[in-house]
């Protein structure tokens, strides 16, 4: 029988599946976090479990996402499943907050950039905070400019942009490992008690194993994915956790763990121990062009969001408008603009802003998560894909991220309060939306 018009068919094979989870992983964190990583681990032990440990977690994660996409396979992401199991304005609420959070996202992503391509372009006394603000507000504004043009240069700049990352990880680190001298050894000092130091460590690692929730929407697409899911995801993600840690093996034989946690850009530092200044030049743009990547795919996916929750009444018309021209939804790119440049100007550096995006996604991922158990009691999508350990492993997921979130909130706890405050103004936003918008609708 033909199938119904309009079906969504099932193309991807195990390993294009694994493919797609390694992609949505493996981003710019890798070459900033661990430095933050180390800092906070204080030793070279603890350092490589917070790595291991972070990369259990996420494949955890990966599995729990993949089983409520599996039995839960609607458009929509998060906000479908959890007005279905919970109630809209929550859905609304994180839904909301996750917007606002890709943007601080996306500035984070701008200001490593930044900082890789300052020791380029500057001489060592104008390499200030400032000049990394400046820096990373110039880049966004230019790629906002370039996707404000149309959707074809937005995809042109994409293309040119996101070849780089998965070569120059790989051959950075092997090259390193072959060729980088090893730095000598160090008398690390005694820390703090282990248990928080390795908490706080897990932080950065979990910001940089990201991405793998988006297994949720690709269930239709997968053949055979009662069986296939499980192997696609956790080879993709067991890839991501051996690269890694190929990587930070290179970063601490040629820089030592305090080598790291004092350089805070670590690729750099490794590529000049290796290849000399031309090969940090090197890789510091080329991780500028990385960092440029993430944030023009950011740029060209989220007002599509926009244009979504304003079709569900929740958001004035306006960002329904597409310019018949150049295709572009133009109040949807001008408001995600806000949402990069305002939180780069009022926290004005990677460290703060990584606080502030883990706090809302952790938060957020944990609500989403518990659905699961939701989804299981209603029987909801039986004969979908199931994933092993439920309900310890899945248990085991939502109490860590809860832990990051409640360690976020103790380091940081003006950050996290924000994360509450803008997670409240969903509320009376999504109640006064339905009463407004709905009614042009």
């Amino acid at each position: 029988m033909a199938a119904e018009s309009g079906a969504i068919q099932a193309r991807l094979s195990t390993f294009d599946t694994a493919m797609v989870v390694f992609s949505l992983v493996v981003g710019i964190g890798i070459f900033r976090t661990p430095a933050i990583v180390a800092a906070a681990a204080g030793d070279t032990l603890l350092f490589f479990v917070a790595w291991v440990i972070g990369g259990i977690v996420s494949l955890i994660g990966a599995l729990t996402f993949a089983e409520i996409g599996s039995r839960y396979p609607r458009a929509g992401g998060y906000y479908r499943v959890v007005a279905d199991c919970y109630h809209p304005t929550l859905a609304f609420m994180l839904n909301w907050s996750q917007t606002l959070m890709q943007g601080a996202g996306a500035a984070g992503v701008a200001f490593i950039g930044a900082d890789y391509l300052m020791p380029v372009l500057l001489p060592p006394q104008w390499r200030t905070p400032q000049t990394s603000l400046a820096l990373a507000c110039a880049s966004m504004l230019l790629l906002l400019l370039l996707n404000y043009g149309g959707v074809k240069p937005g995809a042109r700049t994409q293309n040119l942009l996101s070849a780089l990352k998965i070569v120059m990880i790989v051959g950075l680190a092997v090259v390193a490992l072959l060729l980088a001298p090893r730095a000598p050894a160090a008398v690390q000092p005694a820390g703090a008690a282990w248990v928080p130091r390795l908490s706080a460590a897990l932080i950065p690692c979990l910001y940089a194993y990201g991405g793998y929730h988006l297994t949720m929407n690709l269930g239709a697409d997968l053949k055979d994915a009662r069986r296939r899911f499980p192997l696609a995801i956790t080879a993709g993600m067991l890839t991501v956790v051996t690269l890694y840690l190929l990587l930070n093996l290179a970063y601490q034989r040629a820089l030592g763990t305090p080598g790291i946690a004092s350089s805070k850009l670590v690729a750099a530092a490794l590529s000049r121990a290796t290849f000399g200044p031309y090969g940090e030049t090197l890789v510091s743009v080329a991780v500028f062009l990385s960092a440029a990547g993430f944030v023009n795919a950011t740029i060209l996916h989220m007002p599509r969001s926009f244009y979504a929750m304003a079709q569900d009444g929740v958001l004035p018309r306006a960002f329904l408008r597409v310019n018949p021209h150049t295709q572009v939804q133009q109040v949807g790119l001008l408001f995600f603009g806000a949402t990069m440049l305002i939180p780069a100007f009022l926290l004005g550096s990677f460290e703060k802003l990584l606080d502030y995006v883990i706090f809302t996604d952790t938060v957020t991922l944990a609500v989403v998560a518990s659905t699961l158990f939701v989804l299981r009691r209603r029987r909801a999508g039986e004969g979908a894909y199931t994933m092993i350990g439920y309900p310890l492993l899945p248990a085991v997921y939502v109490l860590c991220l809860l832990g990051a979130a409640l360690r976020v909130f103790t380091l940081e706890p003006r950050l996290a309060l924000s994360g509450i405050a803008v997670l409240a103004t969903g509320w009376p936003l999504f109640r006064l939306g339905r009463r407004l918008f709905s009614r042009t609708r």
